[in-house]
């Protein structure tokens, strides 16, 4: 927000210099990110005096050429070189001096310097209008009033407006800031708490009279909940041209470009009150003014000249043929005010802030009015500020008031009651503030004290301070005047130790986040409004399940996200767009769920991999990620956590080409394996990605089981490696479990190490080399011992599996 230092002096007397001010309003909470100069001509004229043209002659060596005499006041004539055909002697001309700076149509700067053209010297530059910013003309120099003095700057005679603008980040609930009165608001408020006592001025409306009733426009309003309070009147006789230059000014000092001096008045008062207001076209009103809402689907065309489709919750000002403006938004294209307009009805008027934020949303549109409606603005100056906005119109643009004001107000909105207590201020303050002080600066803030006890004060909040509801919000506010670089220090220092599990949440996470790293993962933090549209690439996804938001900000980002796949292979997308292509990441996260029983959050760790192992260097040859590695890293995992006794499943997700499931007792601990292609072509990924979705609750879930403690065993083990011909169709997990249920007690550990097809094998054929561990926790093993249990393992994978030792 940009709030004019010129401008703001209307509403507060004050001589500050512009860094105090902006100083007093970055602790008053209204942070000014920066002070900006602003001259309404750029420059500032600066360096461009008047001068008396005392003689003219035509230059000895050009034809187009004159040279020129010329008094700029100090009593010593310069000569002069101009190449305008209307320059002569007896004029006042405005004339840059050596060392003014000039711009051009690109508005670079360039110095005028002491020089010589065709051989004859030239101090200075005869100046036309577009060549010093007051203009577009180039036809010849400017012709001055005659009367003026030789030497009299000419930024006093176009009485150039220096002014300073500060930038204000102003945070979303401060509505009662959003207008160069609430700005003033606030730097009293600041000011009287630092000992200067100063007044807000408000423009006066006591001269507003109605001339005559000879335009009236009646008004329905079919929804009062939409629009709790609308005002109007109606103007005729005024004249549409462009506006006086003050105004011009004040517009364009806070960015903004004139129009015309009707529109240009709304927007004045809209940034000096905070009031937006809209002017119709008296002679293309049908009727009534009728504000409603139209059936959804209805076509609407604005003032961009864009056709928009309404929805049937859009609040729309109409007349009795069809919409004319979209309420507190957008105005529309065939209602507006035009050159040829003569009569106008001006609207002002209080609407219901969540409906413009939604229409607003749903259209794309962010307008000045709709900033200001959907954050909630003062329904108490609407009135007022049509008015305002009435006289400003007569005096700029002619016309008379031809109808009474139209005040639509059938439920008054209250200010509302807050108790502040003392005792409670005290301890969120940190300081006992006297009880003068808090009344002081309530007062400021035009807070109305109601009543006084020893326990605390009975307030009344103004309607407009929307952020103002509570106790603590009351507290907030006295201790924002009163200054946070006011209160004291303690000298007593606190401190608690919290006991906390070695199981939280955040421990484990960090823990896994950690290890993760080393492995050369980095963690990304993905967006959890995600595009309804995802849940088509996997039929284990439902629509019926998305939870959607009410007010989306897109239709890209309107639901929670079912599944933490498809915004982790946006990041992969993103990244590989821009050549890093080989990837680690990982992400904790939830994902989102509307039941029939209610609403789900289930947490995550998930991990994705694509392109090479590592990063490219001439010592070894690149080679790409695979499933085995993946599966490493998914086995690190689980085994930096200490969860033993898992089993693999098949996959049941139709998210992956191929993949395995880990389980614990009933439950998938995570499922992982590599993303389908037709998945990867939605996200216009074209190189194989290895993704994994750890249930984290369950993670959480298993690790805190109490710890089981046994002895480091004093006897060695024993390795004995088998190398089995299989069927082709054979898992290593048959192996496995043929294993486990053959010897129970002494088999600690099978090791799957070479898997062989090819050459010198039978068809349909394939070698497995497997590795059986063997160890007893109370004594040696002998090689009888070791030799029954190989034999008894042989003999079983040969029953049940067709095993044959190569």
């Amino acid at each position: 927000m940009k709030i004019s230092y010129n401008w703001l002096k209307q509403f507060i007397k004050i001589d500050w210099k512009s860094e105090d001010t902006a100083a007093l309003l970055t602790d008053l909470g209204l942070e000014v990110e920066v002070v900006e100069k602003y001259q309404s001509v750029k420059g500032g004229l600066e360096g461009i005096v008047v001068g008396h043209v005392l003689t003219c002659e035509p230059h000895p060596n050009a034809d187009r050429l004159k040279v020129t005499t010329v008094d700029l006041g100090d009593g010593v004539p310069v000569q002069i070189v101009c190449g305008a055909s209307n320059v002569a002697a007896g004029q006042k001309v405005p004339v840059a001096t050596i060392g003014a700076v000039l711009y051009d149509k690109d508005d670079q700067p360039f110095t005028i310097k002491k020089g010589k053209i065709r051989d004859q010297e030239s101090h200075g530059m005869i100046c036309a209008e577009d060549e010093l910013g007051l203009g577009t003309s180039h036809d010849g120099i400017m012709i001055l009033d005659e009367k003026l003095k030789p030497g009299t700057s000419v930024a006093k005679v176009f009485k150039v407006e220096n002014d300073e603008i500060f930038e204000i980040g102003l945070t979303p609930n401060r509505a009662d800031a959003m207008s160069h009165l609430g700005t003033a608001r606030d730097l009293r408020a600041g000011m009287i708490q630092k000992g200067t006592n100063v007044e807000l001025i408000t423009p006066s409306v006591s001269t507003f009279r109605i001339d005559k009733r000879t335009l009236k426009i009646d008004v329905k309003i079919e929804n009062n909940k939409l629009a709790p309070r609308y005002c109007g009147v109606t103007i005729s006789g005024v004249t549409v041209k462009p506006s006086p230059e003050w105004l011009q000014n004040r517009l364009k000092s806070i960015g903004l470009n004139p129009k015309n001096n009707i529109v240009d008045v709304t927007n004045y008062v809209l940034h000096e009150l905070g009031q937006p207001l809209h002017a119709f076209d008296a002679s293309k009103i049908n009727g009534k003014v009728i504000v409603k809402t139209l059936p959804s689907g209805t076509k609407f065309t604005t003032l961009d000249d864009i056709e928009r489709t309404l929805h049937e919750e859009d609040l729309m000002i109409c007349d009795e043929k069809g919409p004319m403006c979209i309420a507190g938004v957008f105005g529309g294209k065939n209602s507006g005010v035009t050159e040829n307009t003569t009569n106008i009805f001006l609207e002002s008027a209080y609407f219901n802030p969540v409906s413009i934020r939604k229409t607003a949303k749903r259209h794309g549109l962010s307008t000045d009015a709709s900033f200001r409606f959907e954050r909630g603005i003062d329904p108490t100056i609407t009135e007022y500020a049509l008015k305002r906005a009435a006289l400003l119109i007569q005096e700029v643009a002619g016309g008379e008031i031809t109808s009474d004001v139209i005040d639509i107000y059938p439920k008054k909105i209250e200010d509302f009651p807050v108790f502040l207590n003392f005792v409670k201020a005290t301890k969120l303050i940190g300081q006992e503030l006297p009880k003068e002080t808090i009344k002081k600066i309530l007062a400021s803030l035009d807070i109305k004290v109601n009543s006084v006890t020893d326990a605390g004060l009975g307030l009344t909040i103004p309607a407009y301070r929307v952020d103002v509801q509570r106790e603590i919000d009351v507290i907030e506010e006295i201790l924002r005047v009163y200054g946070y670089n006011n209160i004291n220090f303690t000298k007593k220092l606190n401190a608690t130790v919290a006991n906390s599990s070695r199981t939280e949440d955040y421990k484990v996470q960090n823990i896994v986040a950690t290890q993760l790293n080393s492995m050369g993962f980095h963690e990304m933090m993905a967006n959890s409004l995600t595009s309804p549209e995802y849940i088509a690439l996997s039929d284990l996804l439902r629509e019926e399940h998305n939870v959607a938001m009410l007010n989306p900000l897109s239709s890209e980002l309107s639901t929670l996200r079912q599944s933490l796949l498809f915004s982790g292979l946006e990041s992969v997308s993103y990244n590989i767009n821009r050549k890093n292509q080989d990837l680690k990441l990982f992400e904790f996260g939830k994902s989102y769920h509307k039941y029939d029983s209610g609403y789900e959050e289930l947490k995550h760790l998930t991990l994705f991999i694509s392109g090479n192992r590592s990063d490219e260097n001439w010592t070894y040859t690149q080679k790409p990620t695979d499933f085995f590695l993946f599966k490493g890293y998914i086995d690190a995992i689980i085994s930096r956590l200490g969860i033993d006794k898992t089993k693999t499943e098949p996959l049941k997700s139709d998210v992956f080409a191929e993949g395995i499931a880990l389980v614990v007792g009933e439950e998938i601990l995570v499922e992982f394996g590599t993303v389908k292609k037709s998945i990867l072509k939605h996200f216009d990924i074209k190189q194989e990605v290895f993704y994994a979705d750890f249930n984290w609750s369950l993670v959480l879930k298993l690790i805190s089981n109490k710890i089981k403690f046994i002895d480091i065993p004093k006897y060695p083990e024993v390795r004995r490696d088998l190398a089995l011909l299989l069927d082709e169709n054979v898992a290593f997990d048959a192996v496995y479990k043929i294993a486990r249920q053959t010897e129970k007690s002494l088999l600690k550990d099978i090791l799957l190490f070479d898997v062989y097809t090819g050459k010198n094998l039978p068809e349909g054929k394939k070698s497995y080399a497997v590795g059986f561990t063997l160890q007893d926790p109370s004594k040696t093993l002998t090689d009888e011992q070791i030799e029954k249990v190989m034999g008894k393992l042989q003999k079983n994978l040969a029953a049940e599996l067709g095993a044959v030792l190569r």
